[in-house]
């Protein structure tokens, strides 16, 4: 047998199913942006994919890593929160329970390039303080323990927010928190209503105003922001654990995530989906994705909820609304940019917010919904309906593993209803909980097939009967001064799910079971009890049972179902030396047998008749014994002995395992014996080990050169494989190499072995409440040089798994490919019923036969134009098994191929979990016509336009600049596709500056100098400049500012008035400069109208998107434009965001530096890509502008080209030439690799 470590093979049997997770593991749970879900159970961590709710596999964790760049002691506080910035990946922040915030940035890979900030949030810790006192009085306690352990339910968690910079959302027990990191401040805080509990976790909506609560008491809140304000008011309250179905007490929720992946499909569905009329073009209301044609549905919101009974929560959670009519209509300037998107013209923002009726909807059962309306906004009215819906579930281990069970039907054993049908090994596995429940797992598809609620305390013993029912026991203990023990019996049958007691006693007995030892055809069961006599049971439909055996038994087992004898003798071994024997003795070694009918020599192997069934057992002083059950008959079956000193004096027979002819025996000093009951021939050995506490033959089929492999369970959690066939069983053992570290509590071979080239596996139940799949190699060197074909296990899904980014490197590259250049949505057909229902099927399959580059929407002037047919060959197993695309993603695909490449790379990016990406490719059209509608103002026929333009312009800045009172939040007219994730890609100076303005009101009421200090550069950033000098007026002359503020004061109030002007005071130029966060230099600039170099100014202090918000504010054409260029130099080079960057570059105007950056980081594909979109757009462009002039006009317009993605440029062809080297090489590595399905 082979000990040595092997690779992964997708086609082994290893594998594993966690435990349920707890509050030990301190609800530790991340969903990645390609929709696999992670989370830790035990010492473990678990991958689901988030859509189908299939668990794909488990991962023990690994030893913590010896090597540290960087530590932080925060002691004595306790850290309970760890949360990334979504908009710099260099930022992250840690909180403690009390509060103590901690800011950090990575700026490179030493530790002299960590930034830190500390900030205190205030909070109440009364509840905090007392915990503490309370665990320090207790003698349980100990200064190591984590905060999980030490304080389960007092729980604090932060949130970036995915829409607004620099702003955190905080929740302690009882109280929500808005922080402003750049401000160091709160900008909000609310107490907890009585009645609701504690929070659990806070989730910002990636997409809309919304934050999701989850509570201790397994509820969810939802809260809305007020417009213009960081105010957040809870709209409703929603069940995350129905009360009907579950236990009593009901299950715990122990984590929350949003599924954010899902916000980038949805921004393409609304911008882009415009689903003709059909049959199937009804909104699905489980899918994300549909948003239909009603405008009540606002919103649709994944939730994956985790629970400690080992259930994952699929829920959907949608708002639906009755919008104002002024929010159904574009402005002006938003249809003129749409116009130029290669987009149909029927597309309109209704399509943003489509939904559903109230009559198409199918509801589920699971179904909360309550109503609050929101009539204070200044923009909107409407009513919002918020509505939670539980659309999956998956169950895994429900509580911690304490018993095993695999079945092994005899052939004597039928069917559970009846019949003469004889029962087949069956792929199940039944596992007893400390809770109570039995999990039956199918180790086909390594997953729960089944759950019974059996027991209210531990299952403490639990046999198959059969392959269809089961039966287990419990025990409670009445008194534990008196003593007294109920004990509970239940057989269990899977088909109908019904459990039935037997034995039930009206007073508590003396003594508990110990066991139970069922027969391989499940009619006979023998009840062990403590220091109690052994009761024989016959399993009818109604158990009888057959007698009491009143001695001293230390254990019993039943024999397991014969084996055909193996077609060659192996050469001599203990083993085979016996089989010779028996057989040669067929005829004459049958013990005390009244008839023939009873020869328990009948078969080849000596086995009894086929009506009976024996046991072996071993009693306290060291005797054997095989006893018969014949109906109800048991008598001694009167076996050969071995010889008297096969009986060992020291040490407690303490396993058995027993099948005809063969008995095998371990005791507690690590002794294992074997001894052929027809022949009396016996031998030993020592394992050098502690006491054995489990023995299992592994099963054996025809053509097995060995029948005495067995598996040994110690007493120390470890385990080992003898042969006992082999000269030497100690030397040829297998010593748990698989899983060094942990500990086994139960063990058993899994019986579905037909054919000898099939692995032996494993069943192990571990200490750390997981049960796994072991195969074992067996690397018999008597086979010979003979090949052998070796059965793939293949595991069973119920439906397929349609995750890109778990196939082979090269398939998902190819698959990417082709989702970018478009292939037709017939491409995705396969006979599946589900997949005849998409709107776009078509008849018939696609073959894999002939020219494939039919499917593809059109062949790329870019690359090889025949790799498309390759890749689709080498996709096409997947296609056949309806592994590429789920339903939902498919619908939308087919939707969306046809309206340009720019929004195919947006789709493919967002399947494989690329979201940076996806906004690049969304925002690129809007980028590009930002960038041609300026080349367009330059020309001699737009001078009276462009004139007019620029007056416009001036008019709305000169407007701000001297408006009074507040500041306008400027999303009046606001697009609504330019909300949530696009944000982050804002380039336009409206955008940027609304985005600006829309903060001022958040810190009007912060008081303190530094708060002063930044709403002043606010104001100066946004134009506001007489609201800026009433503010700096305001310092009093005792603070360190005065004079800095009174020169600021004087120097813009002479851009406002003459009043403001005369109230100014003497300049002290060294005030200036006083602390290092002073901005006052860049404010004197922009009082004399020098906004490039305040612009400049600003970004070598590290203020990008302040610079970036004055230049649209002040700053046209090429000015801006050098602004946004230097910004995304930084973006790239400093932050390492490529796609943020990339945008900064087409809106600024610089396609080459763009290309450039592309080709720096080695995406090949990519930067072909990026020429096909750009160049897509551009005809588009043109082609709008030509259809809406004359023809002088549009020759005049023909003549623009994209600068630096011209044809004859250098870096393009370039560009080209690499493309199609990629593709060669991707079809060469896609060849090289065999499909492989889960």
């Amino acid at each position: 047998m082979s000990s040595h470590p092997r690779p992964p093979d997708p086609g082994s049997w290893d594998a594993m199913l966690p435990g349920p997770p707890s509050r030990n593991n301190f609800g530790s749970l991340d969903l990645s942006s390609s929709g696999l879900l992670a989370f830790a159970s035990g010492s473990s961590v678990s991958v689901v994919d988030s859509r189908s709710l299939q668990h794909i596999s488990t991962l023990p964790l690994p030893p913590p890593p010896n090597g540290c760049l960087w530590r932080y002691d925060s002691s004595p506080e306790y850290l309970s929160c760890l949360r990334c910035d979504s908009f710099d990946s260099r930022h992250f922040c840690a909180i403690t329970l009390r509060g103590f915030l901690l800011s950090i940035r990575a700026l490179g890979d030493s530790e002299d390039e960590i930034s830190i900030t500390e900030t205190q949030i205030r909070t109440d810790s009364a509840e905090l303080t007392r915990l503490e006192r309370d665990s320090s009085n207790s003698s349980t306690s100990s200064s190591s323990s984590p905060a999980s352990a030490v304080f389960p339910t007092y729980m604090v968690r932060l949130a970036f927010s995915t829409q607004w910079k620099h702003i955190m959302f905080v929740t302690f027990p009882r109280e929500l928190v808005v922080f402003d990191l750049q401000y160091e401040t709160a900008l909000y805080s609310a107490a907890l209503p009585r009645g609701c509990g504690k929070f659990l976790d806070v989730l910002p909506d990636p997409n809309h105003d919304l934050l999701y609560c989850a509570h201790l008491d397994g509820r969810l809140s939802i809260w809305k922001r007020k417009e213009g304000e960081q105010v957040h008011v809870m709209c409703t309250m929603e069940e995350l654990m129905p009360s009907i179905g579950t236990y009593v007490p009901s299950p715990s929720v122990l984590a929350v995530v949003l599924c954010e992946s899902d916000s980038t499909l949805q921004n393409i569905a609304q911008r882009y989906s415009d689903v003709p009329p059909s049959p199937y073009s009804d909104v699905d209301i489980d899918n994300p994705f549909d948003f239909g044609d009603d405008s009540l549905l606002i919103s649709k919101t994944r939730l994956i909820s985790i629970s400690d009974d080992g259930k994952v929560w699929n829920w959907l959670l949608t708002s639906e609304g009755a919008w104002d009519a002024q929010n159904d209509r574009k402005n002006e300037e938003l249809d003129t940019i749409e116009a130029a998107t290669p987009v149909n013209k029927n597309d309109s923002v209704e399509s943003s917010i489509d939904g559903v009726e109230p009559e198409s909807v199918e509801q589920s059962e699971s179904v909360h919904s309550s109503k609050i309306r929101l009539s204070n906004s200044s923009i909107v009215q409407y009513d919002i309906s918020y509505k939670i819906i539980l659309v999956g579930q998956l169950q895994l281990l429900s509580s911690t593993v304490t018993m095993l069970a695999v079945p092994c039907p005899s052939l004597t054993a039928t069917l559970a209803r009846g019949g003469n049908s004889p029962a087949v090994a069956v792929p199940l596995v039944a596992l007893g909980t400390q809770s109570g429940t039995i999990d039956v797992v199918d180790v086909s598809a390594n997953a729960v097939a089944t759950s019974f609620s059996v027991h209210n305390g531990v299952v403490r013993g639990l046999r198959w009967l059969g392959n269809s029912r089961l039966v287990s026991f419990s025990y409670t203990q009445v008194n534990e001064k008196t003593g007294g023990y109920i004990n509970r019996l239940v057989v269990t049958c899977l088909r109908s799910g019904v459990n039935r007691t037997f034995r039930v006693l009206q007073k508590p007995e003396r003594a508990p079971i110990r066991a139970l030892r069922a027969s391989s055809s499940g009619r006979y069961l023998l009840i062990l009890f403590r220091d109690a006599p052994v009761e024989v049971w016959a399993m009818t439909k109604t158990p009888i049972m057959l007698r009491s055996l009143a001695l001293p038994f230390t254990v019993l087992e039943w024999t397991l179902p014969t084996v055909p004898r193996p077609s060659q003798s192996p050469r001599p071994s203990p083993l085979s030396s016996i089989d010779r024997a028996s057989v040669a003795t067929d005829g004459t070694s049958s013990p005390t047998t009244p008839s023939s009918s009873d020869s328990k020599a009948a078969g080849h192997d000596g086995s009894q008749d086929e009506t009976s069934e024996s046991f072996a057992f071993a009693l306290v002083n060291g005797a054997l014994g095989v006893f018969e059950v014949h109906g109800r008959r048991i008598r001694d079956f009167r076996p050969k002995w071995p010889s008297s000193s096969f009986v060992s004096s020291d040490g407690l027979i303490t396993a058995m395992a027993y099948r005809l002819p063969h008995v095998v025996m371990g005791d507690r000093s690590g002794n294992v014996r074997w001894w052929d009951v027809t022949t009396g021939h016996s031998s030993s050995f020592n394992t050098h080990r502690e006491g054995i506490r489990r023995i299992k033959f592994s099963p054996v089929v025809e053509g097995d050169r060995s029948r005495g492999r067995v598996a040994v369970l110690f007493y120390d959690n470890t385990f080992s494989v003898y042969d006992l066939d082999s000269l030497d069983p100690l030397a040829n053992s297998l010593l748990q190499p698989q899983f060094p570290g942990t500990l086994v509590l139960e063990l058993d071979w899994l019986s579905v072995r037909m054919d000898k080239n099939d692995p032996l596996v494993l069943c192990i139940a571990g200490a750390d409440s997981s049960f796994r799949l072991i195969e074992v190699n067996i690397n018999d060197k008597r086979s010979g040089p003979l090949p052998q074909t070796r059965a793939v296990k293949e595991r069973f899904r119920p439906m397929p798994l349609c995750s890109p980014i778990l196939l082979p490197l090269p398939h998902a590259l190819a698959l990417r490919m082709i989702l970018q250049l478009g292939v037709k949505p017939s491409w995705f057909n396969t006979t599946g019923t589900t997949i005849e229902k998409r709107p776009h099927y078509i008849p018939g399959t696609a073959s894999s036969a002939g020219d494939l580059r039919g499917y593809m929407v059109e062949i790329p002037p870019l690359g090889d134009s025949v790799v498309p047919e390759m890749l689709l060959k080498v996709l096409e197993p997947y296609r056949r098994e309806g592994c590429i695309l789920d339903e939902e993603r498919a619908r939308l695909y087919a939707t969306v191929v046809n309206k340009g490449c720019a929004v195919r790379f947006a789709f493919a990016a967002s399947v494989f979990g690329e979201s940076p990406e996806a906004l690049f490719w969304l925002q690129l059209p809007r980028a590009l016509n930002h960038l041609m509608s300026k080349f367009v103002k330059k020309t001699p026929q737009r001078d009276t336009a462009s004139a007019s333009v620029s007056e416009i312009d001036e008019t709305a800045i000169l407007s701000r600049i001297t408006s009074k009172g507040k500041s306008t939040s400027g999303s009046t007219n606001r697009d609504p596709l330019t909300q949530g994730q696009m944000r982050s890609m804002a380039f336009e100076q409206h955008e940027l500056w609304e985005n600006a303005n829309e903060r001022v009101p958040w810190h009007e009421k912060l008081e303190g100098e530094e708060a002063i200090q930044n709403r002043v550069h606010e104001l100066i950033s946004v134009g506001n400049l007489e609201a800026a000098v009433s503010l700096l007026l305001t310092t009093p002359p005792e603070s360190s500012y005065f004079y800095v503020n009174a020169l600021r004061a004087v120097a813009l109030s002479s851009a406002v008035s003459q009043s403001l002007h005369e109230l100014a005071v003497k300049v002290v130029a060294a005030n200036m400069v006083r602390t290092d966060r002073s901005l006052s230099g860049t404010h004197l600039l922009c009082a004399v109208g020098r906004y490039q170099e305040a612009c400049s100014q600003l970004q070598d202090a590290g203020c990008w998107t302040d610079a970036a918000t004055l230049a649209a504010t002040h700053l046209k054409g090429t000015d801006y434009s050098r602004v946004l260029q230097r910004w995304a130099d930084h973006i790239l080079q400093a932050e390492h965001n490529i796609w943020r960057a990339l945008i900064l570059y087409v809106a600024a105007g610089a396609l080459q530096e763009a290309l450039a950056a592309i080709r720096a980081a080695q995406q090949p594909d990519t930067a072909a890509m990026f020429i096909l979109a750009c160049r897509e757009i551009h005809e588009m462009f043109i082609s709008n502008m030509r259809n809406s002039r004359d023809d002088e006009s549009s020759a005049e317009r023909e003549r623009f080209s994209l600068p630096g993605l011209d044809l004859e440029n250098e870096d393009v062809g370039a560009v080209g030439e690499y493309f199609g080297q990629y593709q060669r090489k991707l079809v060469h590595l896609c060849m090289d690799s065999q499909p492989i399905f889960d």
